[in-house]
């Protein structure tokens, strides 16, 4: 069982990912139940979709990963960095395919984690001005960050797709 410091890492990016929260849907639980056209809605040509949101989330938790483990760029599945452009197809499989790299970015961050001595955690890694404490820690942040401004694009999408409602503020 990792130390009690590492336990905690892991349970804060579990939360912010999985499992259940207080403060409302976590990012898993943020794109849960969209289709593929929703997903990729955006309110304007220059704002991201969820679904770009979600692999840009991905690319980060894969980033996290790579300091920990001391990695080399270049294992991310997709091309490029930090902002995907999604998709010219928008199916429900292409989406399907992004969501488990999602998973599977968050699986390897959660391994890598594990097997991190509390010493490690303290240190900072190559090209960084955090410790990896900072960066991991930060991961989980990400994801609830990020979770909200799904939240947010559904109800956006939501109220521009309904009639217009007359307000009594």
């Amino acid at each position: 069982m990792p130390p009690l410091a590492v336990r905690s890492l892991l349970d804060l990016l579990e939360d912010a990912y999985q499992r259940r929260a207080w403060h409302g849907p976590n990012l898993k639980g943020s794109i849960r139940g969209l289709s593929a056209e929703e997903a990729a809605w955006a309110p304007s040509l220059r704002r991201h979709s969820a679904w770009e949101i979600a692999v840009h989330c991905a690319y980060w938790k894969y980033s996290v990963c790579r300091r920990i483990l001391g990695a080399k760029r270049g294992s991310f599945p997709l091309s490029g960095s930090n902002w995907f452009g999604r998709p010219a197809d928008i199916t429900d499989a292409a989406w399907n395919r992004d969501r488990e790299i999602l998973d599977s970015m968050h699986r390897r961050l959660i391994t890598a984690v594990a097997s991190c001595a509390v010493a490690d955690l303290s240190a900072i890694p190559p090209g960084s001005r955090s410790s990896l404490r900072t960066i991991i820690s930060g991961a989980a942040m990400h994801d609830v960050y990020h979770a909200g401004q799904i939240q947010l694009l559904k109800r956006l999408r939501k109220e521009r797709s309904s009639p217009a409602r007359h307000s009594e503020r």
